[in-house]
């Protein structure tokens, strides 16, 4: 009886060892299986899940139900030519850059400013586009430039360079979490003005039915570019080469003339990686 119990304990452990180096040598498998089908370190293989705003055309914005705008547009062209395809996923501006340092998405697309305090959050790909600051005020103001704001009730959306520069000129700026936020505030007279991307200010005017006009612009710090988790250097080299392709390929000029006709182009401006020069938006067009 104590021969048999005893038989029957090794035979156990014997079985238990063998689950064990199965188990180990699967995880060794997986992970491997896993590298090679997923390069990028996706959230899913083969699919950019992309946090953007709804909220903010000509740049990002929902129209018909589907996410569109310069930087949407062009994230999916990049995506396309490094055999990827992109799933946007609305959120505010505000929550963007942590979402993407926590995986919640793999790519932020919003004309995000490159700035060295993002970059303690966020690693970002090779600059796309540059931006204006627009400064949009009610109709019947008399409010003419930036340097007339000083004592004002200034609107911003929370997070942006727009709130940095706000912050930076002591204008104590009231803080929304998004553009629709901000013009409301404008509409009903509850804000003197708004700091926006020009672009933005530009579209919320002319939407406005003449309750909105634009004071003055004034051109940002810095370029735009995509933002990716910190340590994500596969997925974010990935992302240069497919915006040198679409650069060079023209899909970006047709992108600008279509989205900010009659925009000119900083001289020192140059997008992407610098290697593959940019057709002009005119002969884009």
């Amino acid at each position: 009886m104590r021969i048999r119990t005893t038989l029957t304990r090794f035979a156990a452990l014997g079985a238990a060892a063998v689950l064990a180096v199965t188990a180990l040598t699967g995880c060794g498998d997986n992970g491997s299986t896993g590298e090679a089908d997923n390069p990028y370190n996706l959230l899913r293989p083969g699919v950019i899940r992309a946090g953007t705003l709804t909220d903010a055309p000509p740049n990002v914005y929902l129209k018909n139900g589907k996410f569109t705008g310069f930087d949407n547009d062009l994230l999916s062209a990049v995506a396309a030519k490094v055999g990827l395809r992109v799933e946007f996923v609305g959120t505010d501006f505000s929550a963007l850059l942590s979402q993407v340092n926590n995986h919640k998405f793999d790519v932020g697309s919003s004309s995000i400013t490159i700035t060295e305090a993002r970059r303690k959050t966020v690693d970002f790909g090779n600059g796309y586009d540059f931006g204006y600051f627009g400064l949009d005020v009610p109709a019947g103001s008399s409010i003419t430039g930036f340097d007339r704001l000083t004592g004002k009730r200034v609107v911003v959306v929370q997070g942006t360079v727009q709130d940095d520069y706000a912050t930076k000129q002591n204008l104590n700026p009231v803080r929304v979490p998004d553009y629709n936020g901000a013009i409301n505030q404008l509409k009903a007279g509850t804000a003197d003005a708004w700091i926006a991307p020009a672009e933005i200010g530009d579209k919320s005017a002319a939407d406005s039915n003449g309750r909105i006009r634009v004071a003055a612009k004034q051109l940002s710090p810095a370029p735009t570019a995509y933002a990716v988790a910190k340590g994500n250097d596969k997925l974010r080299e990935a992302l240069n080469r497919g915006l040198d392709e679409v650069i060079a390929d023209g899909t970006w000029s047709r992108l600008q003339a279509q989205y900010y006709p009659g925009r000119p182009i900083p001289a020192d401006f140059t997008p992407g990686s610098g290697s593959a020069p940019a057709a002009s938006a005119s002969a884009a067009s």
